[in-house]
């Protein structure tokens, strides 16, 4: 690939977990993911955890994006009726990046079949910095940080700062 397809960007990360239940000391998936970017020598600038409430959610994004380039939503995707990370981010997105769904829900079957389309993963860019809202159970988050985001995240910030 053409080196200028992928600029060495410093990523700073913020991690966001939408969980009622959860709180930073019990919140394994959030810890996934912040050991996954660390291990790939990325920088936490923020973590929260916020309950399924669409302006807490919102607030917590905005917070965010003050500080960090590669925001991660994880939980509060999927169908139940309190799930509205999804209701809450993706009016924030200027572009979609719709194939992250897609590739998320793929590679999901793989691993829990057709369950895979309760599923709402979604990305988008707001001022060239990458948002992706991900399922919040452990191995989801694994499947979307290792396997998605870390390969393709700067290939991403790459084009959304042009």
């Amino acid at each position: 690939m053409d080196s200028s397809h992928i600029q060495d960007i410093e990523i700073k990360a913020a991690v966001i977990t939408v969980s009622t239940t959860r709180d930073k000391d019990s919140d394994l998936s959030g810890k996934k993911i912040i050991e996954l970017l660390t291990k790939d020598n990325i920088g936490i600038a923020f973590y929260e955890v916020v309950p399924d409430d669409i302006n807490l959610i919102k607030g917590a994004v905005f917070e965010a994006l003050e500080s960090s380039n590669c925001i991660i939503v994880n939980g509060g995707t999927g169908l139940t009726h309190d799930d509205c990370t999804i209701e809450a981010v993706s009016p924030i997105f200027k572009k979609t990046i719709d194939g992250f769904g897609e590739l998320f829900r793929l590679k999901s079957y793989g691993e829990i079949g057709t369950s895979s389309l309760l599923s709402r993963a979604a990305a988008g860019i707001y001022k060239e910095k990458a948002i992706f809202c991900i399922p919040g159970s452990t191995g989801a988050v694994r499947l979307a940080t290792e396997e998605i985001i870390l390969p393709e995240i700067r290939h991403i910030l790459t084009h959304a700062s042009k």
